[in-house]
């Protein structure tokens, strides 16, 4: 059965990365979130493929809700165009408020708070405290290296086979978001 999804929280680079793929991949992520009428959850700044894919839901007329820490605020991160921002106390009560106003996940390339950020709502889902679905943005192929090291947990016994499908990857925006929605959580135990 289809899920209802409503809110996406996305984790993604403050930087663009190298060339134009990371760019272009932001703005079609973002058009096809705001085309389906989601919410983008997001660290609410404008720096980065953050700013472009938030730019890209507000061009298509699609909400934007920013949670930003304080810190970042008074450094003049805060994109002043959101539909809705807060500003919180630090990172944990930042992922924390994602985490309650999505309904799944989406990472895009990033650095390691990006991927700290997604391994969290992947172990979150993995232990059972919570199901919203959890989505890599593949694009260029940029997680087929992390894919290839989950694979090497497996091989090495400290993940269950199954769980790898607790993950949705896909480096087209539609079909990444369709596998969100039709996504079924993994019930295998995490304990082999």
């Amino acid at each position: 059965m289809p899920r209802d999804l409503t809110a996406i929280a996305l984790f993604c680079g403050s930087n663009t990365g190298h060339g134009e793929a990371y760019r272009e991949a932001a703005t079609a992520l973002g058009a096809e979130i705001g085309r389906r009428g989601l919410t983008l959850v997001y660290g609410g700044t404008h720096k980065g493929l953050m700013g472009i894919v938030a730019d890209a839901v507000l061009a298509q007329g699609g909400a934007v809700h920013g949670v930003i820490t304080r810190r970042l605020a008074d450094l003049g991160h805060l994109h002043e165009s959101l539909t809705r921002h807060e500003i919180v106390d630090g990172m944990r009560a930042r992922k924390e408020r994602m985490a309650d106003l999505a309904d799944g996940f989406v990472a895009m390339p990033g650095g390691i708070g990006t991927l700290e950020e997604f391994m969290e709502a992947w172990t979150l889902n993995q232990l059972g405290d919570m199901d919203k679905p959890a989505g890599l943005f593949d694009v260029a192929g940029y997680y087929q290296p992390f894919m290839g090291f989950i694979d090497h947990m497996i091989a090495q016994g400290f993940l269950p086979p199954a769980h790898r499908d607790g993950i949705v990857a896909d480096a087209d925006p539609a079909r990444l978001l369709d596998g969100l929605i039709a996504f079924e959580r993994v019930t295998v135990p995490k304990w082999l």
